[in-house]
């Protein structure tokens, strides 16, 4: 079992029983309880559970969510958000651009994250300010209301000033053969520009998005370093995107 099915498994018990605990979780899932304990401790550094002795249980609600924590890992956008947790380290500075999957990345972070984020999401500003070790850079430009990020050229040239260690790209669309591609022209800029000034490229895909084709070009596949998606990487449904030089997670 993958260490994604782990945590959807152990959640999952949390929300029928109320509580797990790391022998009958060892014994149920064949993994020695070190292996339950570093996914308890995982989940309990991203707020989805709390540990106790010999365990966890459930959490209280927490103000930190962009949604209710209760939905758990029910939708896809909640398994990339802990997927994603890898890349992120202390002292980094992080481009996070538009959609509600790098709002689930913020919404799931550590209580004691410390890094910078230079952003153009708006609707990611209110979930970081609760992080009191996380600085925050908006870039500035066009405000658009339906996608809740500045866009346009004051933008794209403000993102020159970073150099960013990792960035997190939502995507409208991905494919094997056409890459990554947008439904707004001033969105995908603003992507440009970010692949052009991070050091390490990430994009984020549910399995909806990929295989999908719209009408501006961001990027061809190989220009990303990683592509996280909701599905395990051995999936079939990723066969297309092994052999291009990136990493599946």
């Amino acid at each position: 079992m993958l260490r994604e099915e782990r945590f959807d498994h152990i959640i999952s018990l949390l929300k029928r029983d109320g509580k797990v605990a790391y022998d009958l979780l060892s014994a149920e899932l064949n993994v020695s309880e070190d292996t339950i304990r570093r996914d308890i401790e995982t989940l309990h550094s991203n707020g989805l559970l709390a540990k106790v002795r010999g365990g966890a249980i459930l959490p209280s609600r927490n103000p930190l969510s962009f949604q209710n924590r209760t939905a758990y890992l029910t939708e896809g956008k909640d398994v990339i958000a802990l997927k994603a947790q890898q890349f992120i380290k202390k002292g980094q500075t992080v481009f996070m651009d538009g959609g509600t999957t790098i709002c689930a990345i913020a919404a799931h972070l550590p209580l004691d994250s410390n890094f910078r984020v230079v952003t153009n999401n708006q609707a990611l500003i209110p979930i970081l300010s609760k992080f009191k070790e996380i600085e925050i850079i908006v870039l500035g430009g066009v405000y658009n209301r339906n996608t809740e990020t500045n866009t346009g050229v004051k933008t794209c040239e403000e993102v020159k000033h970073y150099v960013a260690d990792v960035y997190f790209m939502g995507t409208c669309a991905v494919q094997s053969k056409f890459g990554i591609t947008a439904a707004i022209n001033e969105d995908g800029e603003v992507k440009q520009a970010m692949l052009n000034s991070s050091i390490k490229k990430i994009a984020l895909s549910n399995t909806e998005k990929l295989d999908g084709v719209h009408s501006f070009k961001v990027c061809d596949m190989q220009e990303i370093d990683v592509l996280i998606t909701d599905i395990p990487s051995d999936d079939s449904r990723l066969d297309a995107y092994r052999n291009l030089g990136i990493k599946l997670v």
